[in-house]
């Protein structure tokens, strides 16, 4: 099959990854499982020829350094590739994006992330593993602000995913190592261009974090993502980056600036078609604030247990929730809990006879 075949068919069957690997059958991911698709197995050479028509003009640059991120439109269909050379052939994973950018009413997001494009300066972390839809949740609030606002929006991005069409707002989206050398060079140089809103497709080193909140500080709406699985996790997972006679300067500068935390996993319905999603949500208040200033991050499960009308919610009850209406199996339940056991009387959750809950945020799954 060519590629613009197999995006097709990736589509008609809503897969969310292609995967084209030499000596295996073109696989897709549906629902969070992979599965074989039609045709023979692959050669080396088909590999080849695949990962050449993919990368276009920078397939003499990735054959240096043996991978690259790109993102395309094929098939109609915006993609994100990975392209990357392993055991001395070329595979490629192509991940599916949405056609258009969809609604926040569209993607079952907890009523408090509705609050979220109405920020006006601050840090916002959006959390989970890879393909647990971060990027369009981000998508769906910084369309929301472009659609109701007049601003100025600057994305960060690796590669950029998707393409926003201007509304009410000014939007520039820079690739990095494209458009700038890395996600520290790119945020130094946006607090030079005038933003209202930025948004920072990863947050992993020291500089970039360092300048996200000097950005957030000094009157900007800052979006970031952070591969953790919680709240509390995140929290330590930003504050941790830093060497151990700055972490206080760091803890304070947080405790000052985050304004939420959204931490998402994306589960298989029980009716086997489709997927759901289960949310943590953080909103900081002064507890918070203080916990997070104090260095006392594991009584921030307790703080968000105990605000849950400003809309906190744990990702336990999030599941329990989901496990209550039926719309997840109690095994689907049960391999989403976060890591590490106490008894669910403890969490004020009932998850059934014989079962304990999770506490340990972050343990559990993982990138």
């Amino acid at each position: 099959m060519t590629i613009t075949q197999l995006i097709e068919k990736a589509r008609a069957d809503r897969a969310s990854d292609v995967h084209l690997v030499c000596g295996l059958t073109p696989r897709y991911r549906v629902d969070g499982s992979i599965r074989e698709m039609d045709g023979e197995r692959l050669t080396a050479q088909q590999c080849l020829d695949y990962v050449r028509e993919l990368a276009g003009d920078q397939f003499d640059a990735m054959v240096e350094v043996g991978e690259a991120d790109l993102a395309k439109t094929l098939a109609g269909v915006r993609c994100r590739l990975n392209l990357f050379r392993q055991q001395g052939n070329w595979s490629a994973a192509i991940r599916l994006l949405n056609e258009h950018i969809p609604d926040m009413s569209e993607l079952g997001l907890p009523r408090a992330v509705q609050e979220f494009p109405g920020y006006s300066q601050g840090l916002v972390l959006i959390t989970g593993e890879t393909g647990s839809g971060k990027s369009t949740t981000l998508a769906a609030v910084l369309n929301e602000i472009n659609k109701t606002q007049s601003k100025h929006i600057l994305t960060l991005e690796d590669p950029v995913e998707y393409v926003y069409t201007p509304d009410q707002c000014v939007i520039n989206q820079r690739e990095v190592g494209k458009d700038t050398r890395s996600f520290a060079a790119g945020l130094r140089a946006a607090l030079r261009e005038d933003p209202d809103v930025i948004l920072v497709g990863e947050m992993r080193d020291l500089e970039t974090i360092e300048t996200a909140l000097t950005a957030a500080e000094t009157g900007h709406l800052v979006f970031g993502t952070v591969h953790t699985n919680s709240a509390a996790d995140s929290i330590d997972r930003v504050v941790d980056v830093f060497p151990a006679e700055r972490q206080q300067q760091i803890r304070l500068q947080l405790s000052m600036t985050l304004k939420a935390v959204l931490s998402q996993q994306l589960l298989p319905k029980a009716s086997g078609k489709g997927r759901v999603l289960a949310c943590e949500v953080m909103k900081t208040d002064g507890a918070i604030r203080n916990l997070i200033r104090e260095g006392k991050t594991p009584q921030i499960i307790n703080s968000i247990q105990t605000t849950g009308s400003i809309g906190n919610i744990l990702m336990e009850r999030a599941l329990q929730n989901l496990l209550n209406a039926g719309t997840i199996t109690r095994e689907t339940y049960e391999q989403a809990l976060p890591g590490g056991t106490v008894q669910a009387k403890d969490m004020g959750i009932n998850p059934g006879p014989g079962q304990n809950q999770r506490r340990g945020f972050g343990a559990g799954l993982s990138v």
